[in-house]
């Protein structure tokens, strides 16, 4: 492959979502990115000897937003079948929780009580779990907002019945807002992969390679232990 069939300018342009914790996030000391997905990026940008840019997101949705733009080369995104029809995905390197949290005092015990009539879901907007939660609820009214403290605000406002999202977040959020419970069991397994604009097919086979490549080398495993990441695990 030619290295311009996946990095078309002088940089790799990793986009990295920093509204994810669990893989991104930015050094106390420097301010500077890091996290899994960034060690990952600053390995595919070694092995194809180029320079790194690191272009940075606060929410998923606006990740693939950015490539309508031509914003970014890489990315690391939940696969999800309808990003996938512009986005080449690898094999996944992580698996998240996605969980549900409802008042302590709430009727809702169980994942399949929240598919009723008259629940409001809270999510982030073009969030993985917004996406799957749009596909599989057929009841339940799902309220978007633009980020994790957006949602918890109508949470606060008395606006929400449930909240969505990744298990690592919640409970943070349970742990901060007095009388929330997270309902037991993930309601879905959010694969998180490399991925690159569809289009780039070259590039995207090469892509699907590295990772396999990282995994079975264990440089995965490493990534996760020198990260400590917890809320994750290794997918298979």
């Amino acid at each position: 492959m030619s290295t311009s069939e996946l990095v078309p300018g002088a940089a790799l342009r990793a986009a990295i979502n920093f509204g994810n914790p669990v893989l991104a996030g930015k050094d106390p000391a420097t301010g500077e990115p890091c996290g899994i997905s960034v060690d990952l990026a600053r390995e595919l940008a070694l092995q194809l000897g180029v320079a790194i840019e690191f272009v940075p997101y606060d929410a998923a949705g606006k990740v693939v937003a950015g490539i309508a733009s031509d914003a970014w080369d890489v990315c690391f995104l939940a696969i999800d079948p309808k990003r996938a029809a512009d986005i080449a995905f690898t094999a996944p390197y992580a698996v998240i929780e996605g969980v549900y949290l409802v008042a302590q005092a709430s009727p809702v015990r169980s994942n399949a009580d929240v598919d009723r009539p008259g629940t409001r879901v809270g999510v982030i907007v073009g969030s993985a779990y917004d996406l799957h939660l749009s596909r599989e609820l057929k009841h339940a009214t799902i309220v978007r907002a633009a980020s994790s403290d957006a949602v918890m605000d109508l949470w606060v406002a008395g606006k929400l019945d449930a909240i969505a999202g990744v298990k690592p977040q919640l409970e943070a959020h349970a742990a901060r807002v007095p009388g929330l419970w997270m309902l037991p069991g993930p309601f879905m397994a959010i694969n998180q992969a490399m991925g690159t604009p569809r289009v780039r097919e070259a590039g995207a086979a090469y892509l699907r390679a590295f990772m396999d490549e990282l995994k079975a080398s264990g440089f995965v495993a490493r990534a996760f232990a020198s990260n400590r990441i917890t809320g994750a695990t290794m997918a298979k």
